[in-house]
Protein backbone atom coordinates (compact mmCIF):
# COMPACT_ATOMS: atom_id res chain seq x y z
CA UNK A 1 0.00 0.00 0.00
CA UNK A 2 1.32 3.39 -0.94
CA UNK A 3 0.37 6.84 0.32
CA UNK A 4 -0.31 9.37 -2.44
CA UNK A 5 0.02 13.15 -2.01
CA UNK A 6 -3.74 13.49 -2.62
CA UNK A 7 -4.56 11.57 0.57
CA UNK A 8 -5.19 8.31 -1.30
CA UNK A 9 -3.86 5.08 0.11
CA UNK A 10 -3.74 2.62 -2.77
CA UNK A 11 -4.69 -0.88 -1.69
CA UNK A 12 -4.65 -2.78 -5.00
CA UNK A 13 -3.81 -2.03 -8.64
CA UNK A 14 -4.92 -3.87 -11.75
CA UNK A 15 -1.62 -3.82 -13.65
CA UNK A 16 -2.94 -6.25 -16.22
CA UNK A 17 -5.60 -3.74 -17.32
CA UNK A 18 -2.98 -1.37 -18.74
CA UNK A 19 -1.42 -4.24 -20.68
CA UNK A 20 -4.69 -5.65 -22.02
CA UNK A 21 -6.62 -2.42 -22.77
CA UNK A 22 -6.35 1.10 -24.18
CA UNK A 23 -7.87 3.35 -21.50
CA UNK A 24 -10.39 5.74 -23.08
CA UNK A 25 -11.80 7.50 -19.99
CA UNK A 26 -11.90 6.99 -16.22
CA UNK A 27 -14.08 7.87 -13.23
CA UNK A 28 -13.88 7.68 -9.46
CA UNK A 29 -16.60 5.51 -7.94
CA UNK A 30 -17.58 4.43 -4.46
CA UNK A 31 -18.43 0.82 -3.66
CA UNK A 32 -21.26 -0.54 -1.50
CA UNK A 33 -19.54 -2.87 0.98
CA UNK A 34 -20.32 -4.58 4.26
CA UNK A 35 -18.21 -4.20 7.43
CA UNK A 36 -16.13 -7.39 7.18
CA UNK A 37 -15.37 -6.63 3.53
CA UNK A 38 -14.01 -3.19 4.41
CA UNK A 39 -11.75 -4.67 7.10
CA UNK A 40 -10.48 -7.30 4.68
CA UNK A 41 -9.83 -4.67 1.99
CA UNK A 42 -7.97 -2.46 4.49
CA UNK A 43 -5.77 -5.50 5.21
CA UNK A 44 -5.02 -5.73 1.47
CA UNK A 45 -6.79 -9.05 0.95
CA UNK A 46 -8.39 -8.19 -2.39
CA UNK A 47 -7.79 -9.27 -6.01
CA UNK A 48 -8.76 -7.03 -8.96
CA UNK A 49 -7.28 -9.12 -11.75
CA UNK A 50 -10.59 -10.29 -13.25
CA UNK A 51 -12.71 -7.35 -12.09
CA UNK A 52 -15.06 -5.63 -14.53
CA UNK A 53 -18.22 -3.55 -14.29
CA UNK A 54 -21.54 -3.99 -16.02
CA UNK A 55 -24.42 -1.53 -16.40
CA UNK A 56 -27.70 -3.18 -15.39
CA UNK A 57 -30.72 -0.91 -15.76
CA UNK A 58 -29.80 2.38 -14.10
CA UNK A 59 -27.13 0.90 -11.83
CA UNK A 60 -23.50 -0.14 -12.32
CA UNK A 61 -22.41 -3.42 -10.73
CA UNK A 62 -18.88 -4.66 -10.11
CA UNK A 63 -18.21 -8.32 -10.92
CA UNK A 64 -15.15 -10.50 -10.42
CA UNK A 65 -13.49 -8.61 -7.54
CA UNK A 66 -12.41 -11.18 -4.97
CA UNK A 67 -12.42 -9.98 -1.34
CA UNK A 68 -11.08 -12.67 0.99
CA UNK A 69 -13.20 -13.38 4.08
CA UNK A 70 -12.19 -11.51 7.24
CA UNK A 71 -11.42 -14.27 9.79
CA UNK A 72 -12.50 -12.53 13.05
CA UNK A 73 -15.94 -11.83 11.52
CA UNK A 74 -16.57 -15.39 10.38
CA UNK A 75 -20.26 -15.29 11.21
CA UNK A 76 -20.96 -12.12 9.17
CA UNK A 77 -18.74 -12.83 6.17
CA UNK A 78 -20.36 -12.80 2.75
CA UNK A 79 -19.50 -14.53 -0.50
CA UNK A 80 -16.03 -13.36 -1.65
CA UNK A 81 -16.95 -12.98 -5.34
CA UNK A 82 -20.42 -11.45 -4.97
CA UNK A 83 -21.44 -8.55 -7.27
CA UNK A 84 -21.07 -5.14 -5.60
CA UNK A 85 -22.89 -1.95 -6.51
CA UNK A 86 -20.81 1.02 -7.67
CA UNK A 87 -21.82 4.52 -6.63
CA UNK A 88 -21.78 7.01 -9.52
CA UNK A 89 -23.72 10.14 -10.43
CA UNK A 90 -26.75 9.73 -12.68
CA UNK A 91 -25.06 11.63 -15.54
CA UNK A 92 -22.00 9.40 -15.36
CA UNK A 93 -24.19 6.29 -15.49
CA UNK A 94 -26.01 7.63 -18.57
CA UNK A 95 -22.66 8.19 -20.29
CA UNK A 96 -21.57 4.66 -19.39
CA UNK A 97 -24.81 3.21 -20.77
CA UNK A 98 -24.17 4.85 -24.15
CA UNK A 99 -20.46 4.02 -24.16
CA UNK A 100 -20.78 0.33 -23.26
CA UNK A 101 -23.29 -0.22 -26.07
CA UNK A 102 -20.52 0.71 -28.50
CA UNK A 103 -18.78 -2.40 -29.81
CA UNK A 104 -15.40 -3.21 -28.28
CA UNK A 105 -15.66 -1.05 -25.14
CA UNK A 106 -15.76 -2.47 -21.64
CA UNK A 107 -15.57 -1.22 -18.04
CA UNK A 108 -12.54 -2.35 -16.03
CA UNK A 109 -11.21 -1.47 -12.58
CA UNK A 110 -7.80 0.19 -12.49
CA UNK A 111 -7.22 0.47 -8.75
CA UNK A 112 -8.79 0.32 -5.31
CA UNK A 113 -7.89 2.88 -2.66
CA UNK A 114 -8.87 4.50 0.62
CA UNK A 115 -9.73 8.18 0.60
CA UNK A 116 -11.13 9.92 3.64
CA UNK A 117 -11.89 6.60 5.32
CA UNK A 118 -13.94 5.35 2.36
CA UNK A 119 -13.07 2.61 -0.12
CA UNK A 120 -13.14 3.95 -3.67
CA UNK A 121 -12.12 2.70 -7.07
CA UNK A 122 -11.07 4.06 -10.44
CA UNK A 123 -13.40 2.73 -13.10
CA UNK A 124 -12.18 2.96 -16.69
CA UNK A 125 -13.84 2.72 -20.06
CA UNK A 126 -11.41 0.63 -22.11
CA UNK A 127 -10.93 -0.86 -25.55
CA UNK A 128 -9.16 -4.22 -25.87
CA UNK A 129 -5.70 -4.23 -27.41
CA UNK A 130 -4.75 -6.47 -30.29
CA UNK A 131 -1.65 -8.67 -30.00
CA UNK A 132 0.47 -6.31 -32.13
CA UNK A 133 -0.56 -3.38 -29.89
CA UNK A 134 0.65 -5.26 -26.82
CA UNK A 135 3.98 -6.01 -28.51
CA UNK A 136 4.36 -2.35 -29.50
CA UNK A 137 3.74 -1.27 -25.89
CA UNK A 138 6.43 -3.64 -24.64
CA UNK A 139 8.87 -2.43 -27.34
CA UNK A 140 8.23 1.21 -26.44
CA UNK A 141 8.71 0.52 -22.72
CA UNK A 142 12.02 -1.30 -23.34
CA UNK A 143 13.25 1.53 -25.59
CA UNK A 144 12.42 4.08 -22.87
CA UNK A 145 14.37 2.01 -20.34
CA UNK A 146 17.39 1.86 -22.66
CA UNK A 147 17.31 5.63 -23.16
CA UNK A 148 17.07 6.15 -19.38
CA UNK A 149 20.06 3.82 -18.80
CA UNK A 150 22.10 5.67 -21.46
CA UNK A 151 21.28 9.04 -19.90
CA UNK A 152 22.19 7.78 -16.43
CA UNK A 153 25.54 6.36 -17.61
CA UNK A 154 26.49 9.69 -19.26
CA UNK A 155 25.97 11.66 -16.02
Amino acid sequence: MTEQPTGRKIIARNKKAFHEYHIVDSWEAGIVLLGPEVKSIRAGRVNLQDAFARVQGTEVWLHGMHVSPYDPASRWNVEPDRPRKLLLHRGQIRRLIGATQEKGLTLVLLDLYLQGGKVKTTLALARGKKLHDKRETVRRREADREIERAVRSVR
